[in-house]
C-alpha cells in the first residue's frame, strides 16, 4: 500500500489537540506513518517540501519534516505532473492541492487530507480523479472493518 499524505495531514498531530477532531484525526495520522514503517510505503514529492518549508511555526515545521522524512519515495517533478495539476485546477481543486493530487495519482494508492474542501471537490469530481481522496480516519475505520 502506497500513501500519500498532504501538507495538512502531516501536521495534524502538532495542530491543538484539545479539540476532538483533531486528536482523533492526529491518532489517526499517527497510526498511519507507524504502519508505513512497517508494510505500507509513504511517498513524499516537491509539494510537500515547498508547503512545509512556508510553514510559520518553526516547531511545527520542523516536526512535520521529519514525519515527510519517513518517505521511502520521492515523486519527481516532471511536466506531466504539472500539466494534470492544471487540469485538476479546472476542477475546482486550489493549486497546491492540485498538485497534490497530481503527485499522489503518479505513485500512490491512496491520498489522505483533512481539509473538508478538498474531500468535497473530490467527492463530486472523483470520477475524474484516478485515486481514492480519504480522510484518514474514515480511511482506517474500513482497514479496520476489514473492508480494504
Amino acid at each position: 500500500m502506497k500513501i500519500y499524505m498532504d501538507v495538512c495531514c502531516l501536521c495534524r498531530p502538532f495542530d491543538d489537540r484539545t479539540q476532538d477532531r483533531i486528536r482523533i484525526e492526529s491518532e489517526a495520522v499517527l497510526t498511519i506513518l507507524s504502519r508505513c514503517n512497517e508494510d505500507w510505503t509513504l511517498v513524499r514529492s516537491d509539494a510537500i517540501d515547498f508547503e512545509l518549508s512556508s510553514v510559520m511555526d518553526p516547531t511545527k515545521k520542523r516536526d512535520a519534516f521529519i514525519l515527510a522524512s519517513l518517505a521511502k519515495e520521492n515523486i519527481e517533478t516532471d511536466r506531466k505532473i504539472v500539466e494534470r495539476a492544471m487540469e485538476l485546477e479546472k476542477l475546482g481543486f486550489k493549486p497546491m492541492d492540485s498538485a497534490h493530487i497530481s503527485y499522489a495519482e503518479r505513485a500512490a494508492d491512496v491520498m489522505f487530507t483533512v481539509d473538508d474542501d478538498v474531500l468535497r471537490v473530490a467527492r463530486i469530481k472523483g470520477n475524474q480523479i484516478s485515486i481514492e481522496i480519504e480522510n484518514p480516519v474514515r480511511w482506517l475505520l474500513n482497514v479496520f472493518q476489514g473492508r480494504l
